[in-house]
């Protein structure tokens, strides 16, 4: 099959990833196809292969599950050979177990997916208070200034006791410390939260260095790496590996 230019690629897997969500309606589609061609971290993710070649998933704070479509998206098109010749192979998720605290996001994932998708699982519930079992990555993505730094703490802990040796946690966060870009950060977090239906009374945020500090804290190995893409934002994803 020819290898497609990167443009063409990307458009290909942006529709392929949000297909499933126009059976949810208009705000699902338009949501899913916004979110997941706007932010680089999806394409990085893929492009960099920071994920395993197979790995059961635990997404906390999935939405309606925007992450599990596109790595499904992906791994059809590389198995159809339709995949960039410089990038890694795409992962291939041998389970998908999502945890979202809104119940309309949760209703948008079970219509997209369907209620007995063989890889896909979303649920209601709050991420300080599941059980996190056993998986082999683990995502937290612009979730965990939602709560007060106990719970942070909590989150953290459970997330490391449910990681076996060369386990990955994957985290993206807002660096405190990055003066305006992090208030408008805020400021689009806030929009995007209500825009879905939900308000936030406060945020719990920290220093870059303070959020690297803590997740060391819990044995962890952390690479940094901004995540903006010429966006005027303070996010940075966070790679962090459980020593093998």
């Amino acid at each position: 099959m020819t290898q497609p230019s990167q443009h063409t690629f990307l458009r290909t897997l942006l529709d392929e990833a949000s297909r499933p969500f126009r059976g949810g309606g208009h705000f699902a589609y338009h949501y899913s196809r916004g979110k997941l061609s706007s932010d680089s971290i999806f394409r990085e993710i893929l492009k960099r292969g920071l994920l395993p070649a197979e790995a059961r998933y635990l997404d906390l704070g999935c939405g309606q599950g925007s992450l599990f479509s596109w790595l499904l998206a992906a791994r059809k098109l590389y198995e159809s050979g339709y995949w960039p010749q410089d990038w890694p192979a795409a992962p291939k998720p041998l389970s998908l177990r999502g945890v979202e605290l809104m119940q309309k996001d949760v209703d948008r994932a079970a219509r997209a997916f369907g209620k007995d998708h063989p890889v896909v699982r979303i649920e209601q519930g709050d991420m300080n208070k599941v059980d996190f079992g056993q998986v082999d990555v683990v995502t937290i993505l612009d979730a965990l200034h939602y709560f007060d730094h106990a719970h942070q703490r909590d989150v953290l802990r459970r997330t490391r006791a449910a990681l076996p040796p060369g386990g990955l946690f994957l985290t993206r966060v807002g660096d405190a410390s990055a003066g305006l870009p992090y208030h408008i950060c805020n400021w689009v977090d806030h929009t995007v939260t209500f825009v879905r239906g939900h308000r936030l009374a406060r945020l719990y945020c920290r220093t870059l260095a303070e959020w690297v500090d803590l997740i060391k804290s819990f044995g962890f190995i952390v690479e940094t790496d901004p995540m903006n893409e010429g966006k005027p934002f303070a996010n940075v994803m966070l790679v962090c590996r459980v020593p093998a």
